[in-house]
This record gives C-alpha cells, sequence and structure tokens, in this order.
C-alpha cells in the first residue's frame, strides 16, 4: 500500500519511497523527499507566488524526463494555481508551491522546480535579474567563476548586487534583487552586459549560443530574463547521476574555486552554517533599481 502521511495538516500519498532516483549515490526517493521538507523554509521564499513549471524525472535522469507547466493529473484541490497568461492558451494554469504540504506533493512527482524572474501579482515585471553562465569544454564552472567575479564588479558599478549559485548543472547562476521593472528593459540590460562581457574578456565570453564558438568559453545566457523562460530555482533538486543542488554559493567559494558542486547531504551544514544566503533576493529592502 502507498503510505499517507500528513504534513501540516494535509494527507499526502508519498509512493515508491525506496526507489533508486540518482544512481552513482544511490539515493532514493524518500531521501529527496527528506531533502525538500528540511529545506523549505530556505527554499520556500524563492518560489513564492511564482507560477512553477516541472521538469519530472520519476525514473532519474536516465529514464524519462519532461517539462510541464500546467498541473499534473490528480493535483489535489488545495494546491494552489494561477492564470498565467500563454499565447497558445489564454487559460492556461500553472502550479505555485505555497507551503510545505504543496512542496512535498510536488517532491514526490521527482521534478526540477524552475519559476520566472517574476510573481503572479505582476506578471511580466521582474523583481530579480539572471545570468546562466554555460561553460563549453574544455571551459568549466572554473572558468564561469572568472566571468561571474566580472559580473559582479560590473554590476556593482551599476549600484546593483549580484548573488551566485551553482547551477546544479555545469555552470553558475548570478542573480541580482531588482526593483520591479518591466521584463523587456531587464532583457535588455543584460543583454548589453553580456554583449559588454565578450568586448572585454574576448578569449572567454559568449553572448550568443554558437556552437562553433563555445569550445572553451562561457556563453552568458541572459535569455532567462524573458517573461517567457523560467530558472532552476535555488535549492532545487536537478536530474543528474548524483544529487545535485543549485545552491547558493558565498563570493570567497567563488574567487577561491571552491565547492562548486554541492549535493543534497551539503545544504544541511550550510544552511546551518550560513543561513540562505540568497536571502537578499527575498526582500524588497535590497532591491535596487536598473540603471
Amino acid at each position: 500500500m502507498t503510505p499517507i502521511t500528513e504534513v501540516a495538516g494535509r494527507r499526502l500519498a508519498l509512493s515508491n519511497l525506496e526507489k533508486v532516483i540518482h544512481p552513482a549515490t544511490g539515493t532514493t526517493k524518500g531521501e529527496i523527499l527528506h531533502y525538500y521538507a528540511t529545506t523549505a523554509q530556505a527554499l520556500l521564499p524563492h518560489v513564492h507566488d511564482r507560477p512553477v513549471s516541472f521538469l519530472r524525472y520519476p525514473d532519474g535522469p536516465d529514464g524519462q524526463l519532461f517539462f510541464t507547466k500546467n498541473p499534473p493529473p490528480g493535483t489535489p484541490s488545495w494546491v494552489t494555481t494561477t492564470p498565467v497568461p500563454r499565447s497558445e492558451d489564454p487559460r492556461a494554469r500553472q502550479v505555485v508551491i505555497a507551503d510545505l504540504p504543496s512542496l512535498v506533493w510536488a517532491a514526490n512527482l521527482v521534478v526540477e522546480l524552475h519559476v520566472p524572474q517574476w510573481t503572479v501579482a505582476a506578471p511580466a515585471v521582474a523583481d530579480r535579474m539572471v545570468f546562466d553562465l554555460d561553460p563549453g569544454a574544455p571551459a568549466s564552472v572554473e572558468e564561469c567563476c572568472e566571468v561571474a567575479l566580472w559580473l559582479r564588479e560590473r554590476l556593482a558599478a551599476d549600484g546593483l548586487d549580484a548573488y551566485a549559485k551553482t547551477s546544479g548543472s555545469k555552470g553558475l547562476h548570478i542573480l541580482v534583487p531588482l526593483v520591479p521593472t518591466p521584463s523587456a528593459q531587464v532583457s535588455a540590460y543584460a543583454k548589453e552586459l553580456a554583449q559588454e562581457g565578450e568586448s572585454v574578456l574576448p578569449h572567454l565570453v559568449l553572448h550568443r549560443m554558437n556552437r562553433k564558438l563555445r569550445p572553451g568559453k562561457v556563453f552568458v545566457d541572459h535569455s532567462q530574463n524573458a517573461a517567457a523562460k523560467t530558472t532552476a530555482a535555488p535549492y532545487t533538486l536537478r536530474a543528474r547521476a548524483e544529487p545535485t543542488v543549485s545552491a547558493p554559493l558565498t563570493w570567497e567559494e567563488v574567487e577561491a574555486r571552491r565547492n562548486l558542486v554541492l549535493r543534497l547531504a551539503d545544504i544541511a551544514p550550510r544552511l546551518d552554517r550560513y543561513g540562505d544566503l540568497m536571502g537578499a533576493l527575498t526582500d524588497p529592502d535590497r532591491a535596487r533599481p536598473l540603471p
């Protein structure tokens, strides 16, 4: 029988808890659910009031992976959903992970959590900006650190604060808290900085995904600031052989090229030590306007 668990007053059917999801470490679905339950206090503010897209990998990263924006079949009535404007479906809705029960419910589906840079109260008005630093082999996450440090300095020159996290895959994400600004303006500014990076660091930076030019360089993906795009949320697990997490870093770690791959078991000790290193992203008092 599928066990029934009560989470903050909600009854949840949690299935296949012994199933191995991340084969390289033998990490089970039950361990994944425990991770999300114990990380919820840090994670939930980063998805608060944002429509969530799911990358599902119920049979692990070597099984079928599929991306879904619509609420999955069987979504409980108590899970919050919201209308999301889409040209192809004006009645579209998406899940909003509003509390611990809905987070555990989503985790039971075995998912990556992806969110836009805006909230449901103001679609296409971004309250944060993101740069996805994606290395082309033989470049690695270490080359991403050099680009991240340049971006931090350049953003600071415009009065903006930057925060780094691992992508949970090959690279880094740089996020910036903003006074709410139309996504089109944020996209244009981010593209200008990516182009400037390519001009200043031509040996290292690309601002366009040109496959022929990718080897040995870091693609500064500015496109995720578009209103229709999403980015892996802070603290989400990724669909990799090991249970890697898209997790915040200190700038000292970026400078030292240290702890650039973080896994499920690393996060609780880091939260105990640092708290949420990206807490500023959810604090309106820390937001700054685009120049």
